[in-house]
């Protein structure tokens, strides 16, 4: 029974309070899935309308060729397709039994470090044939470093102050006259610190702790334009030269494909994407010591490609940030003191000062911070990743998309929540097991030379990169920055087939495909299952297909044999029973083809569905059946049951960390609270919240909320759902908290009548399927 899940530990304490939903709708969109389970097909975890609403699909509702359309639409984009909310992979979880344990198909799941961990490991050596250094450290301190900060300070700063909060680290650093300490400011409609404007951008100098302003008034252009960028670091090396130039982007992030930066005063502009990036610094036209990211998701392989021809070292973070961003008073002091420092010493200043105090202030919450030797990456990864990528597209021509796909769904994934599909390479290279990857993975740790994550993470070895799973309408995307870029054609390939692999095992799942079938009395059918069918299924696929990117990542003849041979029989997921209890039961095989389960409740509050969310609890009998029995308790917190949604978790050893987030208004601002289980707090605890962005402000994402305050007004959403299955809109209910840092985590009974609760599946192709209601 290798191939079961596990669930979290629950701490049942009593009744609940109601559940019932307080004033008119909030007209901002869903919290739980951005597709509301509304995009009337094959309601996969690729598509679905952002805005909600719409039919659901019952078995047999709707005809091949809506699905085929459909899917092709997931591949290809077309406006508002968006990736569902519904947890992807974390097939770990935890039952009634304790904490989690490790499940070889999972997703979003990690079960300590694969390989040897490389945290807290400075490597001081470099490999052979490398390109001389951009910069020359003369030494005995006699270097004079110039470090630009180029701070979009905001909703971070307006709502937060953690803008000003870094400002007021670097005022009280030690600087030495040899340390050129400038900030540009701008991107925030509302600055917590006196003096800075909110409509125009500004450059200041810090130093004996006080910030004098050197331009006044730089306009009003957006920061996330190149051309402001450019135009900040040309003042710098005009009137600050020096031997060493550091850059530091401050501001909300977004990995590979999104890029830096959210300008609050200018909207319109988007985020700066790596090709944009690309485009200000070599407009500048300076080489730099090293450039860092206080922001999230940055240190990717992408990332570390393009800025290799300015930079020696990038400087960033794998995962998002803690909203206390880097701890800057310490690392200053200590380079003014000797200006002369390494990079790589100065680089595990920031990393310590930036893990620790996280550790201090924000324990629980994810943190990540490497340094990379872009010199060494550029020399040694390239060719080994083409090699990667053409052995794993080769693996999948001869059998081996599950191969592909199970060490996909097991590698350890950033900003799960999010649906960017940014995982660590090593990780992925290590959980494949090729002599391709293997090579792949050592070069990349050669080219990390420190790393440090905390406790409740693993399999983050400093390098990620974008590989689809949830979001296949990413993938045209992704292939135009990497053309934009300069990377080779052979990994853009692999992830095109991929993901035409993963749309085609989609196009022909069957079964419930929507929770709300479910709760109409829906059961599970085998879908599309005959080979000719099949066949028949992805020819027409194919035929919509309007770019013809399918017909040249897609044997027909191939998938359909392999998809034919390696499809979840969805008949199957109805419950049937044995010794008296109501079971699913599946064989080896066929529990391999699963990738993640959880539990989805359902509330009738007399008028429609309220959305619970979904949580990772579930039991099995003793010969591995999944038991369809329903306790009739939900998370809450003091007692208020609210809407819940599994995120991911790790198990290292005997400790374990599991992540969960709870739509809320924060102050009246859409937020998610972040929830985490772990050993300290096995019935779990707050750790703090990050804001939710409901008009698409921004496709970055945005640094936690790392402390909430005393007196903090939370109010609960969640999603609500007509009896025709139609999302409404979103609702706050029950009690309104009033945040004091003290408040229990529980499971608590609810109305076990009105509660409709139904399992939900997901395959190898990233297809989701509900099971019929626990009666």
């Amino acid at each position: 029974m290798n191939n079961r899940p596990n669930g979290r530990q629950k701490n049942v304490t009593g009744q609940g309070k109601n559940i019932q939903r307080r004033g008119s709708g909030l007209g901002t969109g869903p919290v739980g899935r951005p597709d509301g389970y509304g995009s009337g097909g094959n309601n996969q975890r690729n598509n679905g309308s952002a805005s909600g609403g719409g039919s659901t699909r019952a078995i047999g509702g709707k005809s091949i060729i809506t699905i085929i359309i459909i899917a092709a639409l997931v591949l290809f984009g077309g406006g508002g397709i968006s990736s569902l909310l519904g947890l992807f992979g974390g097939s770990s979880s935890g039952n009634a039994g304790g904490y989690p344990g490790f499940y070889s198909g999972g997703g979003s799941q990690s079960s300590g470090w694969t390989g040897s961990a490389n945290t807290g490991k400075l490597n001081e050596t470099t490999a052979s044939g490398l390109r001389n250094k951009y910069t020359t450290i003369m030494g005995n301190g006699k270097d004079v470093v110039t470090l630009m900060v180029y701070m979009c300070g905001t909703d971070l700063e307006s709502k937060n102050g953690m803008a000003s909060a870094d400002l007021n680290e670097m005022k009280k650093a030690t600087l030495g006259t040899n340390v050129n300490l400038l900030v540009y400011t701008g991107g925030c409609k509302a600055w917590k610190t006196s003096g800075i404007s909110n409509t125009v951008n500004q450059i200041y100098k810090i130093e004996n702790g006080r910030m004098t302003c050197l331009v006044k008034d730089d306009g009003k252009s957006a920061m996330t334009d190149p051309t402001t960028l450019t135009r900040f670091i040309n003042y710098c090396k005009s009137n600050y030269p020096a031997n060493r130039y550091g850059l530091i982007l401050w501001d909300h992030g977004g990995g590979s494909l999104t890029g830096y930066g959210y300008d609050e005063r200018v909207t319109s502009s988007k985020s700066m994407t790596l090709k944009d990036i690309n485009t200000a610094l070599n407009n500048a036209g300076i080489k730099y010591d090293f450039i860092g990211f206080d922001a999230c998701l940055m240190a990717t392989l992408e990332n570390g490609l393009m800025l290799e021809k300015y930079a020696d070292y990038l400087i960033a973070s794998e995962e998002t940030e803690p909203g206390i961003g880097w701890y800057y008073t310490n690392w200053l002091t200590k380079l003014s003191v000797n200006t002369s420092m390494s990079t790589v010493l100065l680089g595990k200043l920031i990393v310590d000062d930036f893990t620790d105090e996280c550790a201090r202030r924000v324990n629980g919450q994810k943190t990540t911070l490497s340094v990379i030797d872009l010199a060494e990456l550029a020399e040694t990864v390239p060719d080994k990743l083409n090699s990667f990528a053409v052995s794993t597209s080769e693996l999948m021509q001869n059998n081996g998309y599950k191969t592909v796909s199970d060490a996909r769904s097991n590698t350890r994934e950033f900003s799960p929540s999010s649906k960017i599909d940014q995982i660590d390479l090593v990780h992925l290279s290590y959980n494949l097991n090729t002599a391709e990857s293997k090579a792949l993975a050592n070069a990349l740790l050669g080219a990390v030379k420190y790393n440090r994550t905390s406790s409740a993470i693993t399999n983050a070895y400093g390098i990620s990169i974008y590989f689809p799973y949830q979001k296949t309408s990413k993938v045209s995307s992704a292939v135009a920055t990497y053309d934009a870029i300069g990377m080779d054609d052979d990994y853009s390939r692999c992830i095109q087939q991929f993901a035409g692999m993963e749309v085609a095992g989609q196009s022909v799942s069957g079964g419930l495909s929507n929770p709300l079938s479910s709760l109409f009395g829906g059961s599970s059918s085998s879908g599309t299952s005959s080979l000719s069918g099949i066949t028949n299924v992805l020819n027409g696929l194919i035929g919509a297909d309007a770019s013809g990117f399918l017909g040249r990542s897609l044997d027909v003849d191939k998938a359909s044999a392999y998809i034919s041979e390696n499809k979840l029989d969805a008949s199957k997921l109805n419950w049937k029973k044995s010794n008296g209890v109501k079971v699913i039961t599946l064989t080896e095989s066929e529990w391999s083809l699963v990738h993640d389960l959880e539990l989805n409740v359902f509330y009738d509050d007399g008028e429609g569905y309220i959305d619970l969310g979904l949580d990772n609890v579930f039991d099995f009998t003793k010969d591995g059946s999944l038991i369809g029995e329903y306790d009739g308790t939900w998370l809450a917190i003091d007692r208020q049951p609210v809407a819940y949604y599994y995120t991911d978790s790790v198990v290292n050893g005997d400790s374990y960390t599991i992540n969960g987030r709870i739509p809320v208004l924060l102050n009246g601002d859409r937020a998610d609270l972040l929830v985490v289980f772990d050993n300290d707090h096995p019935y779990g605890q707050i750790t703090g919240a990050t804001t939710d962005y409901v008009n698409n402000e921004t496709e970055t994402v945005a640094k936690s909320i790392t402390e909430l305050n005393e007196g903090d007004k939370i109010d609960f959403v969640c999603d609500y759902y007509t009896y025709n299955g139609d999302y409404i809109d979103s609702y706050v209910f029950g009690d309104t908290l009033i945040y004091n840092g003290r408040h229990e985590i529980s499971n608590v009974y609810i109305d076990k009548k009105a509660a409709r609760a139904t399992y939900m599946f997901v395959d190898i192709y990233g297809a989701e399927y509900w099971t019929p209601v626990i009666k």
